[in-house]
C-alpha cells in the first residue's frame, strides 16, 4: 500500500464552492496525516480560499483547471467539450492512477457521465450504480441504485447487491449485511418483471445474506442494510425520504414554538433532540459513491458544507485502505465476455 492516499477534489463544484470545498479539504488534511489532496480548479480562487486555513505542509496541492461545468449543462456534452473543467481534470487524475479517488459536489449528471466515460468500469461490471447511505431507525441503509441506471437488468441488480454487501461490510463493519430487493410486497412472487426475474437470482446467489423482498416503508425502520433497486425506484425513494424528513422537522419546530409552555419544553429537550437528530444525518457518512469503477468517484450533495466534504474525503481514504475496487473485481459475479 502507498504511504499516502491521494484524493482529487473538485474545488469548483457545488453551491458553496470554492470556500466550503477548500475548507473541508483542509480539515481532512489536518485530521489525517496519510491524506494528500489535489484541489482541482481555478488557481486564483483556490489560493484565495486557502488563505488563513491551517493544514500540514505538503498535504494540499493545486491542480489548475480553467473551466467549470455548470449544473444546468447537458452532462455528456459538458464532459466531452469542457476538457479543462475541474471535473474532467479531476477524474483524469483517477484514470491515470495519480489519485485514488475523486470527490465532487458539482453536477450529478456530469459526475455520472464522467465516471463511466473517463474513469471507466471494472472489467465485467455491467453498470456502475450510485449508492448513498440513508438513515434508518436502527442503523444506516445503503440505497443502490439511486440515480445512475434508470432501466437496469436483473443481472445488474445482482451485481449491485454484491457490491453493496461488500461495501457495507467493509465501510460500516457489518459482518453479514442483510440484502433486500425493493418491491411492492414481501411475498416471493410479487413485483414487476424486473423484480420477478431478479428475486430467484438473488435467492440462489452465494456470498450474500439475501432476506427477500422489502417494501419501501420498511427502509426507514432499517428493514435491511442494503436496499437493491433500479435508479428510477431508488431516486423516488431518496427524494421522498428527503421531502418527508424536511416536512417532519418543520412540523416539530412549529409545535415546539406554539406557545410559552412548548417553548419551555423545547428548551428542556433541545440537547437531547440534537443528539438524536445526529443519528439521522446522512452527511456523516460522506457522499454517494459510484461503485464498480476502476477508481472511486464520490458525489457529495450540491450544497455540501466543509463537514460533508471532510467526511467524503475520509470515506475515500477508508475505501482505498480496504481495497474495495479490488474486492469488487474479485467478489462480484462478473459478466462473461468473449476472450
Amino acid at each position: 500500500m502507498s504511504e499516502y492516499v491521494n484524493i482529487a477534489v473538485d474545488a469548483m463544484g457545488g453551491d458553496n464552492a470554492p470556500s466550503e470545498i477548500v475548507r473541508g479539504a483542509a480539515d481532512a488534511a489536518a485530521a489525517n496525516s496519510r491524506v494528500r489532496i489535489r484541489l482541482v480548479g481555478q488557481e486564483d480562487k483556490i489560493r484565495a480560499a486557502l488563505e488563513g486555513l491551517t493544514y500540514p505542509e505538503g498535504s494540499i496541492e493545486i491542480v489548475p483547471a480553467s473551466e467549470v461545468i455548470e449544473m444546468a449543462e447537458p452532462p455528456v456534452n459538458a464532459i466531452r467539450t469542457k476538457k479543462d473543467s475541474s471535473m474532467v481534470v479531476g477524474m483524469r487524475l483517477v484514470k491515470e492512477g495519480t489519485c485514488d479517488a475523486f470527490v465532487t459536489a458539482g453536477s450529478s449528471g456530469a459526475c455520472l457521465a464522467g465516471g463511466q466515460l473517463i474513469v471507466g468500469r471494472i472489467r465485467g461490471i455491467e453498470r456502475s450504480p450510485l449508492a448513498p447511505i440513508i438513515p434508518g431507525s436502527k442503523g444506516p441503509v445503503l440505497l443502490i441504485d439511486c440515480g445512475a441506471n434508470m432501466d437496469a437488468k436483473a443481472s445488474q441488480l445482482v451485481q449491485f447487491a454484491q457490491m453493496g454487501s461488500i461495501y457495507m461490510k467493509n465501510m460500516l463493519g457489518l459482518e453479514n449485511p442483510r440484502v433486500g430487493l425493493v418491491n411492492v410486497g414481501t411475498e416471493d412472487e410479487k413485483g414487476n418483471a424486473l423484480c420477478k426475474e431478479t428475486f430467484p437470482l438473488l435467492k440462489s446467489l452465494e456470498g450474500i445474506n439475501f432476506i427477500g423482498n422489502v417494501e419501501a416503508r420498511d427502509i426507514p425502520a432499517s428493514g435491511c442494510d442494503v436496499a437493491v433497486c433500479d435508479a428510477f425506484v431508488g431516486n423516488a425513494i431518496l427524494k421522498t425520504y428527503e421531502g418527508a424528513a424536511s416536512m417532519l422537522l418543520h412540523a416539530v419546530k412549529d409545535v415546539l414554538m406554539t406557545n410559552l409552555k412548548t417553548k419551555i419544553g423545547a428548551a428542556l429537550i433541545k440537547d437531547a433532540l440534537k443528539d438524536k437528530l445526529r443519528d439521522f444525518d446522512a452527511s456523516n457518512y460522506g457522499g454517494a459513491p459510484m461503485l464498480g469503477l476502476r477508481g472511486l468517484v464520490v458525489k457529495a450533495h450540491g450544497n455540501s458544507t466543509r463537514k460533508e466534504i471532510k467526511n467524503a474525503i475520509e470515506q475515500c481514504v477508508l475505501f482505498t485502505e480496504k481495497k474495495l475496487t479490488q474486492q469488487f473485481a474479485e467478489g462480484v459475479e462478473l459478466k462473461k465476455r468473449p476472450s
